[in-house]
């Protein structure tokens, strides 16, 4: 299992940066960043700072949406930045939450979403491609290479995930929710023809050591309640379209029934006032909480259930810490061990 860590780009950026270099310093092999450019920083020219302070983490958004940039200057980013420090980009990007809804805009379409991966995977990876009746190409750009990883929860977007995503993002840690959308993604990409073990599996979640009490479990979960609040928005808009039955697992759907509206200006904030409604039993089965041995369990569960990558959101009070114990102990017991006699 690879790992990577998930950071906002509140600044100063340089705090960004050193978080990314002590990501890298303590194993983790990706480092992600929110995307939303009213509420944070501008992660695009962040990459850059991360990248050049860094040697081998690959960087990018967890996710972008086709809604907010233009799809020919997402890719030319990311080309750009695989010219400048090596291919070490990946690009996460899903319909669009908070970028777009800040903006009293909506998530794209999945028409949208499609077409957009395709022109910005040919592009980012020096190829040719068609965009608005005309073949476009970068003469600049050689050798580039770059994954396009999707980011869903609804039945027609996880099927898009199979049929055109080289990963999978998956915003929560349940273990049956991952079981059944791991399992769709790679029914979708069988049924398009393509092999569904080439499908990368990422599941994001907040991570959070601490010792296994009642006042630790309390103040974990509390810092990181802020996730099912984000969850419940996309978790909103399908049920709005499918209802709450058949269509996604009952775990996914029942929570939101209390779910009275969202604060954008508060998003991602550990100990927000608008998320209430997310019950504890919500908290601990979507989040990664408690002592490294607990965290080292579940993460191998999610491993045996196909998970290649596991990236945690890091939007609490003890993030060095975590990063230490993941570095130390929890990162190691979930690699295989190599030994140099046998």
């Amino acid at each position: 299992m690879q790992f990577g860590a998930v950071l906002q780009t509140n600044p100063p950026a340089s705090r960004t940066v050193y978080l990314a270099t002590l990501a890298e310093q303590y194993g983790f092999e990706y480092v992600w960043t929110f995307d939303s450019h009213l509420l944070w920083q501008e992660p695009y020219v962040i990459y850059s700072a991360i990248l050049a302070a860094t040697h081998r983490v690959i960087v990018g958004p967890m996710v972008t949406n086709p809604a907010t940039r233009d799809w020919t200057v997402t890719a030319s980013v990311f080309a750009t930045l695989n010219e400048m420090y090596g291919n070490r980009t990946v690009i996460g990007i899903g319909r669009g939450d908070s970028a777009v809804r800040v903006t009293n805009g909506a998530p794209t379409t999945l028409k949208t979403l499609r077409e957009s991966i395709h022109v910005i995977r040919e592009l980012a990876n020096s190829r040719s491609v068609e965009y608005h009746d005309a073949q476009l190409q970068f003469p600049w750009s050689k050798g580039s290479q770059v994954e396009v990883w999707v980011a869903a929860y609804g039945p027609l977007a996880l099927k898009l995930a199979g049929e055109v995503g080289d990963g999978f993002i998956l915003q929560l840690a349940d273990l049956d929710i991952a079981e059944w959308m791991i399992t769709t993604v790679r029914g979708a990409a069988e049924a398009a023809g393509r092999d569904p073990m080439s499908i990368k599996f990422c599941v994001a979640a907040p991570m959070y050591i601490g010792p296994d009490t009642p006042e630790s479990i309390e103040h974990m979960r509390n810092q990181t309640r802020w996730f099912g609040g984000m969850v419940g928005n996309h978790v909103a808009d399908i049920v709005a379209k499918y209802g709450s039955d058949g269509s996604v697992p009952q775990a996914l759907t029942d929570y939101i029934k209390a779910r009275a509206g969202y604060d954008y200006n508060q998003h991602g904030l550990a100990g927000n006032t608008h998320t209430d409604f997310v019950p504890d039993e919500i908290v601990d089965r979507f989040c990664v909480l408690g002592t490294a041995e607990q965290h080292i369990e579940k993460l191998k569960a999610l491993k045996e259930l196909g998970v290649d990558q596991f990236a945690g959101y890091l939007q609490h009070d003890n993030k060095e810490e975590t990063l230490r114990v993941y570095g130390e102990t929890v990162i190691p017991a979930l690699r295989d061990v190599i030994v140099a006699k046998t």
